[in-house]
């Protein structure tokens, strides 16, 4: 008869390296992928949240209202504006670079910190680009397509990082034969005219 340490053992040794946080360390070694994906889940997530609130707000329901300063309405933009300021002042000192001084948690909290920023200011795109509160207007409309343009370019880093990389080498390859054939001829020739 199997005892329970037996089943125990037998589903950790089976099971134990496809756990959520194995699979998140095999995933992510390289630690600007790990940021991209960190930037990206937090960009999106954060965009929902910002837009469930403003519409909580809108519609005059749930617990959240509007922030004020001296009787000035604060827009979310402003804290997404600061939240970039921050992470890329973080970045430009080398905060979570991979240096000795350096930590990796440093560089993911940098990097959620960014997401959340570029979701916050640019679900008020339309504001920034209009100068005036055109959120609730049709031409808020522009907000929805920053954000649909900048989650896609996210996206496709993330995503697509390992193949345009190897695109980026094979076009490099193949400028380099041609160069490389083109030169070998050059060198021939040149040897040639040298004997004669």
């Amino acid at each position: 008869m199997i005892g329970d340490e037996d089943v125990a053992a037998t589903v950790k040794e089976r099971f134990g390296r496809h756990s959520i946080p194995a699979l998140y360390r095999r995933s992510f070694r390289e630690p600007s992928r790990e940021r991209l994906f960190l930037a990206s889940l937090s960009f999106f997530v954060t965009f929902g949240l910002a837009r469930l609130i403003t519409h909580s707000i809108h519609a005059g329901h749930g617990r959240f209202g509007n922030v004020s300063f001296r009787g000035q309405h604060v827009h979310h933009l402003v804290w997404g504006i600061l939240l970039l300021l921050g992470a890329g002042y973080g970045l430009l000192v080398g905060v979570g670079s991979g240096t000795k001084h350096s930590s990796r948690v440093a560089g993911r909290i940098l990097a959620v910190f960014y997401g959340m920023g570029a979701a916050l200011t640019l679900d008020e795109f339309a504001l920034w680009l209009n100068l005036r509160d055109v959120y609730w207007e049709r031409e808020g409309r522009a907000s929805i397509d920053a954000i649909a343009l900048f989650g896609a370019l996210v996206l496709a880093g993330l995503w697509g990082g390992p193949f345009l990389r190897a695109v980026v080498r094979e076009g490099l390859r193949i400028v380099r034969f041609p160069y490389r054939l083109l030169m070998r001829g050059w060198r021939k020739a040149r040897s040639r005219g040298g004997r004669k």
